[in-house]
């Protein structure tokens, strides 16, 4: 894992995208050392390359979004979560649509995609961002922060006022195997109250039972259950790798966060980027 790595060749994958809802096709591409994520919409003429870095973030409710306005790309923090999980570092990204496809609302699909496309390295080494004293962002009661370690360690507490969820707390060692067995294939969720409201904000067009978890007042609403009984905060350490991947580096630290979402995430990278002596 200490070189950097790219795909064997080029892979399309279809689907639909959570929130605006439309049928969205993806074209990865193999790219050279150095090149790191970058992501282009083919359905604009001309349309500037997005790289996944944290500064290219705009916004930040209910998904991570690359860059602004019409050129922009929706909700790709499972996908980069999935590249940063198999070592994955250069990728040229064609995309016709505004936003990553949901798949199954894990990043399973991903790996299976990318395990059958076929991983190669790369004659360069890896960069890794060391971090060397603590950074920490506050939101009212929530809050993030990422302190020194010798290999990456997510530590995440979620806390829903629903019977199921109620608090779920995890800390995860990061490795690609544990990636692949315990995050990968924890789903996005949601409450069935919240769906007029996110609807109204043009949210979850595209959301369903095939690509999250819903809850409606008491229990789980998906036929087949949870993947695993604390499959939410599994999949909040998804979104979190996903979101810290766009410091650029692998990562030596321990992330910790405390009723976090993306836009606490994007906040500490920003911070962690911009303070030289941490």
């Amino acid at each position: 894992m200490l070189y950097q790595r790219t795909l064997a060749k080029s892979v399309t994958v279809t689907g639909l995208g959570l929130h605006s809802g439309k049928k969205v096709t993806l074209v990865m591409h193999p790219a050279e050392a150095d090149f790191g994520i970058q992501f282009k919409r083919t359905d604009i003429k001309d349309a500037e390359i997005l790289k996944a870095t944290a500064e290219t973030v705009g916004a930040t409710e209910n998904n991570t979004t690359l860059g602004q306005g019409k050129n922009s790309v929706h909700t790709v923090e499972h996908l980069l979560a999935v590249l940063y999980g198999l070592g994955i570092n250069n990728v040229f990204i064609e995309i016709n649509g505004p936003e990553v496809p949901i798949m199954d609302g894990s990043g399973a699909s991903f790996v299976f995609l990318f395990k059958e496309t076929g991983i190669t390295s790369l004659n360069k080494t890896k960069k890794f961002l060391v971090v060397l004293e603590t950074v920490r962002v506050e939101v009212g009661d929530k809050w993030a922060e990422i302190s020194p370690a010798t290999k990456l360690t997510i530590d995440t507490t979620i806390v829903f006022t629903h019977p199921v969820i109620k608090t779920q707390r995890k800390e995860f060692e990061f490795s690609c195997e544990s990636f692949i067995k315990e995050i990968s294939r924890a789903r996005t969720f949601g409450l069935l109250r919240d769906v007029d409201m996110l609807k109204r904000k043009g949210l979850i067009r595209g959301g369903s039972l095939d690509n999250a978890i819903v809850l409606d007042e008491f229990k789980v609403m998906n036929v087949e259950g949870v993947r695993f009984p604390d499959e939410f905060v599994r999949h909040k350490i998804l979104d979190t790798l996903g979101d810290f991947s766009l410091i650029g580096h692998e990562i030596a630290g321990k992330i910790v966060t405390f009723k976090s979402g993306h836009n606490l995430h994007n906040l500490l990278c920003r911070k962690l980027l911009q303070t030289p002596s941490a």
